[in-house]
This record gives C-alpha cells, sequence and structure tokens, in this order.
C-alpha cells in the first residue's frame, strides 16, 4: 500500500510539473512583472515622481520624450508608468522598488501598447 500511494504522489507531482511548464511555455508573459503608476495618485504626486525617475533615479526616459514610441498617450500616468517600469526593471535585482511615495504598483498585465514596449526582465 505504502509503495503505491509513492506512486501516485511522484505521477501527480509530474503532472503538475509538466502543467505548470506548458502554461510557461504557452503565456510568454508568464512569471513578468511591470511597475506601473497607481490610477489612484493624483497627477502632481506623479509628476514628482516621474521629475524623480528621469532625473537622479536613472530611469531611461528617451522613449516617452515627443515623437518617440511611448510619448502618446501624452498624460502624466502614462509616462510615469514607462519611467516608472524603465526604473524599476533596471535597479530591481540591486534593491530598488516600485513605490515611489506610494505612486506605483507591481502588475503582472503588460501595460505595452501599440509600439510602445516596456520591458520585463525576469
Amino acid at each position: 500500500m505504502k509503495q503505491s500511494a509513492t506512486r501516485v504522489i511522484l505521477l501527480l507531482c509530474l503532472i503538475l510539473h509538466f502543467l505548470a511548464t506548458s502554461a510557461q511555455q504557452e503565456d510568454p508573459n508568464w512569471e513578468k512583472q511591470w511597475c506601473i503608476a497607481d490610477q489612484q495618485t493624483p497627477d502632481d504626486v506623479l509628476q514628482q515622481a516621474l521629475s524623480w525617475a528621469c532625473g537622479p533615479g536613472g530611469a531611461n526616459c528617451t522613449m516617452i520624450e515627443p515623437n518617440k514610441s511611448c510619448y502618446f498617450p501624452n498624460n502624466v500616468k502614462d509616462h510615469a508608468s514607462y519611467a516608472f517600469n524603465s526604473y524599476w526593471q533596471k535597479f530591481k535585482k540591486q534593491g530598488g522598488s516600485c513605490y515611489f511615495n506610494a505612486a506605483a504598483m507591481v502588475t503582472d498585465l503588460d501595460p505595452s501598447h501599440d509600439s510602445c514596449h516596456f520591458e520585463a526582465v525576469p
């Protein structure tokens, strides 16, 4: 009886591993995360955090400049999301956070749109 229970458990583990591996291969965003602006944060707070991220924070904000692929929509929330994500992807492995004075949050949904690509570093 003990041997058959062990075999059943082993078989279940193999099935679960197979299902997890299959899900990962089917969904290119599996286990990817992005840092975006919290939609409830006032624009003035987002603007301060955006200015920090693109300045002293070291985020790469070139794609939210005029005539670049992430300039539109031209609003603080979208630009802040791009800058927050740029900063977080660049520095999260060194302890950088997706906080920005409570103006940001982590999401599993890819915020990329049209020709604007948000990077995701595993």
